[in-house]
């Protein structure tokens, strides 16, 4: 037996650590992005924006997953190339949800740089293959 150990959910370490893994990075993504979505306040102007957010910040990490078990180097590019997309629109939703909803702009701002940061790694992935 060899002596690596798998590293559970509760001990993975955060994205400054080399440890840290993309697929479970994409995860933490989206559930902030749930956790956000769940404090915003119900109205005509919210409810479509929770909603995209929603579908787009959690897409990043399912999206992961598809092309984590991809078929081929194409297929691999065609879904981190969707990962990409999905961070991207979840930058603009972001930015709408901070002005609409003010109180939030700060938890937005974090997670837009998180956002951005992952569509640079699936940028720099895309580039690569």
């Amino acid at each position: 037996m060899s002596n690596n150990k798998v590293q559970s959910p509760n001990q993975c370490q955060r994205p400054n650590d080399k440890k840290f893994d993309l697929e479970e990075r994409t995860a933490l993504f989206g559930e902030e992005i749930i956790v956000l979505a769940k404090g915003i306040a119900q109205s005509p102007v919210n409810n479509p924006l929770i909603s995209q957010i929603v579908k787009s910040g959690t897409s990043v990490g399912a999206n992961y997953m598809e092309a984590d078990g991809a078929e081929s180097k194409r297929d691999f590019k065609h879904k981190i190339s969707i990962c990409k997309k999905e961070s991207k629109e979840t930058k603009h939703l972001l930015r709408m949800i901070a002005k609409a909803n003010p109180e939030k702009k700060e938890e937005c701002r974090r997670l837009w740089n998180e956002a951005q940061e992952l569509s640079l790694i699936f940028s720099a992935i895309v580039r690569k293959k």
